[in-house]
């Protein structure tokens, strides 16, 4: 049957105005004002905003990490992506030196088939590059719909590359169409400025941030958009936690460089005193690259209200404080790194962007939906109410108030990182596909259902 939204406030990138949408089967078939159907199922929207489904373009689920793997599987994250008004994910697939990028690929997915209740896509990191995986590589983008690698200019002798390796595929990905994510930060120097605190016997977690401060992240950046001027390459800068870095990027993409940045929720509402709490708390608050200073905070929100930071997304990487965070406990660069928040990225922009004035609802629609289905490859089935479009709609209560809580997370993991915040609206319907799969924050749309999406190259 199909679906009609009645009453709703419209709101995507180019148009925000007062609109009914009418589903039948997965797409959306009309926008407009007074739309009628027989035998519909309507939904009252009254009072509501009614979003494209978002798009969260930087998730880890299945990520082996440090002696340990993110305590998430498909179907727990999923879930409460779709609670917070996720739709569609895409995930970063993180091989170890030794693995064929085919063989992960397919691990991956077998993973994500059997237990994603929402849509997903995927990034590969390449942390190997030999002719294998070359060719690897090519038949991925031809054959599985791979269409954005991931590199890591961290984690020394685990997940890095080396330079020869990475002009060569920034080479490839410019003639294959494709686009480079990067982790961009400095990974000998941050090897030297770990020993350097371990020796010293600063042990911590508050000593995370002091080893790879804002000058490691911009040199990275710098690093990565050198070589993007180099060969042609479209490139992705993800989680950026600093002006210094955006600096950078932007002044190459001054110079036509074809550079993308994105943000991160943690940088944009949590500061670098929750990693430094006493009794290793702090190790809750431990990713990379780290909370800074709260001053980054400001200069963040201002570079996506610009348009210079274009995505928001979560950095998601769900690991137990208890029996996971605490492995560190006798040194800060054995702390799993990551905070979770799958759930929470929408809220927490609405409420600490949008209420707060820093960005608009449009900006909100824009950053956390329809560019990441632009510069990946999705749009505009995702990211878009329109006539053709996929029916992923969330309709979204700006009235709700509460707080954040690990009490009401989908997700498996033992803390929230942001408990006890301030929480300003909530997503009240959210529809996969035409299906509801949550309501007022809750996913009700029983197990699976996900469908993979693959991508043709677009840069």
């Amino acid at each position: 049957m199909a679906i009609l939204i009645k009453g709703g406030r419209v709101v995507t990138p180019d148009r925000d105005e007062m609109a009914d949408v009418l589903i039948e089967g997965e797409e959306i078939v009309a926008v407009g004002a007074d739309l009628s159907c027989p035998d519909v199922d309507v939904i009252d929207a009254s009072g509501k905003y009614v979003f494209p489904g978002f798009i969260d373009p930087h998730v880890h689920i299945h990520l082996p990490f440090m002696g340990t793997n993110a305590i998430d599987d498909h179907e727990s994250a999923s879930k409460a992506a779709l609670a917070g008004g996720t739709t569609t994910i895409i995930e970063m697939i993180c091989p170890g030196p030794e693995d064929e990028p085919r063989v992960a690929f397919q691990e991956w997915k077998e993973l994500a088939d059997a237990g994603c209740c929402c849509d997903f896509s995927f990034h590969l990191a390449v942390v190997r590059f030999d002719e294998l995986s070359k060719q690897q590589v090519r038949d991925l983008v031809s054959e599985a719909g791979v269409a954005s690698f991931k590199v890591f200019l961290a984690y020394k002798g685990a997940l890095d590359i080396a330079d020869e390796q990475l002009f060569e595929l920034m080479e490839m990905a410019r003639e294959l169409g494709v686009i480079i994510t990067a982790h961009c930060e400095n990974a000998e120097a941050i090897d030297a400025m770990q020993k350097q605190l371990l020796e010293r016997g600063c042990f911590g977690p508050e000593y995370h941030e002091k080893s790879r401060p804002r000058c490691v992240e911009a040199d990275g950046v710098n690093h990565l958009c050198a070589f993007a001027e180099l060969t042609g390459a479209h490139v992705y800068i993800v989680h950026t936690s600093c002006q210094a870095a955006v600096v950078h990027a932007i002044a190459a993409r001054d110079r036509g460089v074809h550079v993308f940045v994105e943000a991160v929720a943690p940088h944009l509402v949590l500061d670098k005193t929750h990693a430094e709490q006493h009794d290793f708390e702090g190790a809750k608050f431990v990713m990379s690259p780290p909370l800074r200073d709260a001053e980054e905070q400001g200069h963040l929100w201002e570079s996506i209200a610009c348009g210079e930071i274009v995505t928001i997304g979560t950095d998601h990487a769900p690991f137990n404080f208890d029996g996971q965070k605490d492995m560190g406990r006798d040194a800060f660069t054995q702390i799993p790194n990551g905070i979770p928040g799958i759930q929470e990225r929408i809220d927490l922009i609405h409420t600490y962007g949008v209420c707060a004035g820093h960005i608009n609802l449009q900006t909100m629609v824009d950053v956390c939906s329809t560019q990441p289905a632009r510069i990946f490859g999705m749009y505009p089935k995702k990211g878009q109410i329109a006539p053709g479009s996929d029916a992923d709609v969330v309709i979204y209560d700006p009235d709700f108030e509460g707080v954040f809580t690990h009490a009401d997370s989908e997700s498996r993991v033992d803390y929230s990182g942001y408990e006890g915040k301030i929480r300003k609206g909530r997503s009240a319907v959210v529809l996969l596909r035409g299906r509801v799969v949550a309501q007022n924050g809750q996913h009700v749309g029983g197990a699976g259902g996900g469908r993979y999406i693959p991508r043709k190259p677009s840069h």
